[in-house]
């Protein structure tokens, strides 16, 4: 599975790590992602999310019901 938030879209990023001496070598950063199961309540169950930390706070700022119709207009499978 890919390193994608599904409620923010953020993915991987790619640079370089710079050494003391100032060499580069390329590096990855991985968002932070999480599995969570949130309830909603207006169809009786439960659904399951992979959202970094940033889609965690989203969620918690505009509500489950809002952020899983906004994904469905968009049409994501949920």
């Amino acid at each position: 599975m890919s390193a994608r938030c599904q409620v923010t879209g953020r993915t991987v990023g790619f640079g370089n790590a710079v050494s003391h001496s100032h060499r580069r070598t390329r590096r990855r950063w991985s968002p932070n992602i999480q599995t969570k199961t949130y309830y909603l309540p207006s169809q009786g169950r439960r659904v399951t999310l992979r959202v970094s930390a940033k889609g965690i706070k989203v969620i918690d700022r505009d509500g489950i019901e809002a952020v899983v119709a906004r994904l469905r207009r968009e049409g994501a499978d949920i």
